[in-house]
């Protein structure tokens, strides 16, 4: 009975929350950031041995590196999101800077200058100006949370904001042996079947027409960056570009929404060359479409252990179709 038990547990674990399994590194390195930058003083002079800290203020997560003989600091495989950096050395004061937000595949340069002082005191810069990007030699574009729920999109398919990253065109719609959701989209000229698909780190192209695999619904997905140029040897294997999504996930902090999308056939106009009934009525398309769904995240163990999960379902009823009549 108690390996029964066990037995049910595991399944739980595996299938219905995967995020809260640990996943091998490999498979993050591209659903992540990192952040680098050099520690100096007033003068310009290289500062080792200063102590970096990052804190991601969502889920309380905490990194920690010492700067190199050059100053230098590198902290990798970072979850996205909100983060507070803050550089220590004895001797000078505390260098502390906040609103810095890490978005997926990135890799920004932020370098501290500290000042001479004691080590309580501080100086805090809120980070008002973007973030630059100096270690990528690639062109891409990222697409936020933001504009994935309220720009339109038919049929709540994310793969149409694939196009506005620039250089895209979608040439058309897989075949009918293809998964719901699968789109031919060439970028640069490029092949339509030349795009890379990762999700969290995962490869998530369709090996049978080399397309995407369905996305997460609008809601669920945190965002995707696509790499049209310069892709890196981690992006491998596709020539054309690269889209690099990742999935929401929970923090300290329990949020959720619910929603609806309706269509009804008693708020369409009906088509001039739609069938009569036999006493001369237009006949309707019957159409009712429905796409209800919702997402509930937060904490099971503060700073530790978090929870995510988001469901959409579609109901479609088509009565009586229209035709055209001579």
């Amino acid at each position: 009975m108690r390996g029964v038990t066990r037995a049910w547990f595991v399944f739980l674990l595996v299938f219905l929350f995967p995020g809260l399994l640990p996943t091998p590194s490999a498979w993050a390195q591209i659903a992540t950031a990192e952040l680098n930058g050099r520690v100096t003083d007033e003068s310009g002079a290289v500062l080792p041995g200063a102590t970096v800290t990052v804190t991601q203020t969502a889920t309380g997560l905490v990194r920690t590196v010492v700067t190199e003989s050059t100053g230098t600091y590198l902290i990798s495989n970072l979850p996205t999101g909100p983060y507070r950096l803050e550089v220590m050395l004895q001797g000078f004061r505390t260098y502390v800077q906040t609103g810095i937000v890490l978005q997926v595949g990135a890799t920004p340069t932020i370098n501290a200058v500290l000042a001479l002082g004691a080590l309580e005191e501080a100086v805090t810069v809120e980070a008002a100006a973007p973030l630059v990007d100096v270690r990528s030699a690639g062109i891409s574009n990222v697409v936020e949370q933001e504009r994935i729920v309220e720009l339109p999109l038919q049929g709540r398919q994310v793969t149409d904001l694939l196009v506005i990253s620039g250089a895209a065109v979608q040439t058309g719609s897989v075949s009918s042996r293809g998964f719901p959701g699968g789109v031919n989209i060439s970028v640069a000229g490029g092949l339509p079947t030349g795009v890379g698909y990762t999700l969290d780190g995962a490869v998530h192209n369709n090996p049978q027409q080399n397309t995407n695999l369905p996305l997460p619904f609008p809601d669920a997905l945190q965002e995707f960056r696509v790499a049209t140029s310069g892709l890196s040897a981690q992006n491998g294997v596709h020539s054309g570009a690269a889209v690099n999504a990742i999935t929401k996930s929970g923090t300290n902090r329990f949020s959720g929404n619910a929603f609806e999308f309706l269509r009804d056939h008693r708020f369409n106009a009906i088509s001039p060359f739609a069938a009569k009934d036999p006493d001369g009525k237009p006949q309707d398309d019957g159409l009712k479409r429905s796409q209800f769904g919702g997402t509930l995240g937060g904490p099971i163990v503060k700073d530790k252990l978090f929870f995510f999960g988001a469901y959409q379902g579609t109901v479609l009823r088509c009565g009586r179709r229209s035709s055209t009549t001579r």
